[in-house]
């Protein structure tokens, strides 16, 4: 089987700090990648690589066979990019702001209304579809995002903490749902600090520290290899986290006066 995504010896740089120091990583067509590592470690900027949102890196990065450098535009239509941040436009309602992502993406007009009323519909929105989202909670427009990163229906889907703002229901939904999209030959790249959520959801861990890759496996790999430990205590080892008890000990004692 080929890798629907190569990334080879990929480097990159904002001014003198370097971010990326040759990143090598071939993912396979159905996986999840949980893709993991402290703040500052490269994640984002490898997420922005990806989506075709950074150009001037060094290495090579193929998506579906494509050179992202010489076609980004062909890359962005199969992928679907859930960030972090709920950016909306505020003043359109999510039908509008859903017709317009369709669009776009070239989709039918009958196909996209139909799939974005099933999708607002599962998610409890179908009663405020049509009401402006700048009234919307953070979950509500976290939804809207996933559901706009999902309509074109894409073969990889790159998700950054894409539970941040949902209730606990919610929660359940995205879960079960990367893993059917995953069995339905999707691969998922999953960003996020929540530990507990990617040694779960994911058949793959990747964890980035210093702009390198550190530890590559499953679950099951990285405890055999360090030990019968959690994900989060195999993270904070891997990135010399041993010091997290006393720096939490000094918070506490500010309150000690």
């Amino acid at each position: 089987m080929q890798p629907i995504i190569s990334l080879k010896n990929v480097h990159k740089n904002f001014g003198e700090k370097q971010v990326l120091k040759g990143i090598n990583l071939d993912i396979f067509p159905g996986q999840i990648i949980g893709y993991i590592g402290p703040n500052g470690a490269g994640k984002s900027t490898t997420v922005k690589i990806l989506c075709g949102l950074i150009s001037d890196f060094e290495g090579e990065v193929l998506v579906n066979g494509i050179n992202i450098k010489n076609d980004s535009l062909a890359v962005k239509s199969i992928i679907g990019y859930v960030p972090e941040l709920a950016e909306l436009y505020d003043v359109l309602t999510p039908i509008e702001f859903l017709n317009f992502m369709a669009e776009l993406y070239g989709l039918d007009d009958s196909i996209a209304t139909d799939r974005m009323t099933k999708m607002l519909t599962a998610f409890g929105l179908e009663s405020v579809m049509h009401q402006r989202m700048d009234t919307f909670s953070k979950g509500m427009r976290q939804k809207v995002l996933i559901i706009s990163g999902l309509l074109h229906n894409p073969a990889i889907i790159i998700l950054d903490e894409p539970l941040s703002g949902l209730d606990a229901n919610s929660v359940i939904i995205v879960k079960e749902l990367i893993s059917k999209l995953a069995k339905d030959g999707k691969t998922i790249f999953y960003c996020s600090h929540m530990m507990d959520v990617v040694e779960k959801v994911s058949d793959r861990i990747v964890l980035i520290n210093n702009g390198t890759v550190i530890a590559d496996g499953s679950f099951e790999e990285l405890k055999q290899q360090q030990g019968d430990q959690s994900l989060e205590q195999i993270f904070s080892l891997l990135t010399q986290g041993s010091g997290n008890n006393e720096a939490s000990e000094q918070l506490m004692n500010a309150f000690n006066n």
